[in-house]
């Protein structure tokens, strides 16, 4: 059953012990309370100030646990934090996994901060789990896909726009890579694993990875620099730095160009530009 005054409690508490800063938000000018606002946290977790706001009162109907999980994100809760929202909240916690979809307060504290160059967050199966505007503006935003094709290895080798972002010349090391790099996490994970289904799947749907999947590859890294042909500003070289949250299975993924490149330059025309252009 679902623990009201409890739920409420720990939320308040938690809402009140966060910063603006601490979320990537801007402070303000005027600001009298001690933590975020009850405003604020409800753009965090992609719901009605109203809906929220009496949660923290112990009012309106049970959360569901989608309602639960998008509050423990927002509010920036570890894992056994999470866990305990959601017995707070009158469910059964999710299974704790590499690759699950709750990413670490300390990941995601760096993520904020980092505004002036794209980045996102990926799972070990190259689902992104969240982008900043810039990164959007770079690849296209990628919150709203849903299925199989959130892993880019899946959709590189069914959606053909997945291509288009990158010469032609660096396609076939790509295949490779994305293929191998499956493969990588197949053996670790397991034949019950999602990532032997994403392969069940490709393997029936495209004749590419067949043939390389039949290569056994392993073990072949990204490229440190990154050929982009975007729509917009044309060609970018950019370094990708990666940050590994091994508990979880998860990477930031950080996107520069070198000081006075041509590249760099067209990246600060892009932030110029803004997510509106995305391709």
């Amino acid at each position: 059953m679902i623990d009201r005054e409890g739920l409420a409690g720990f939320l308040r508490v938690r809402r009140e012990s966060l910063q603006p800063e601490d979320v990537g938000m801007p402070r303000g000018a005027r600001r009298r309370t001690s933590g975020l606002r009850r405003e604020e946290v409800a753009v965090l977790c992609h719901m009605s100030t109203d809906y929220y706001s009496r949660l923290e009162r112990a009012r309106g109907p049970q959360p569901s646990e989608q309602m639960i999980a998008s509050i423990a994100q927002g509010l920036h809760l570890s894992l056994d934090e999470r866990d305990h929202l959601f017995r707070l909240a009158g469910h059964r916690p999710p299974a704790r996994r590499p690759g699950g979809e709750h990413i670490s307060p300390g990941m995601l504290r760096i993520f904020d901060r980092l505004g002036d160059t794209p980045a996102e967050i990926v799972t070990e199966l190259g689902q992104t789990l969240r982008q900043n505007p810039l990164g959007a503006a770079l690849v296209g935003d990628l919150s709203r896909v849903t299925g199989p094709a959130r892993s880019i290895g899946y959709r590189w080798f069914t959606d053909p726009s997945a291509r288009r972002l990158h010469p032609p010349e660096d396609h076939q090391f790509f295949s490779r890579m994305y293929t191998a790099g499956l493969r990588g996490v197949l053996t670790l994970r397991g034949p019950d694993s999602e990532a032997a289904h994403l392969a069940e799947l490709l393997t029936s749907q495209s004749e590419e990875f067949r043939l390389l999947w039949q290569e056994h590859e392993v073990g072949i890294k990204p490229r440190e620099v990154k050929r982009y042909e975007h729509p917009t500003v044309g060609l970018l070289e950019l370094t990708c730095q990666i940050l590994l949250d091994p508990e979880q299975a998860h990477m930031l993924l950080v996107y520069t160009a070198a000081p006075g490149s041509e590249s760099y330059e067209r990246l600060q025309l892009l932030a110029v530009i803004g997510a509106a252009l995305a391709p």
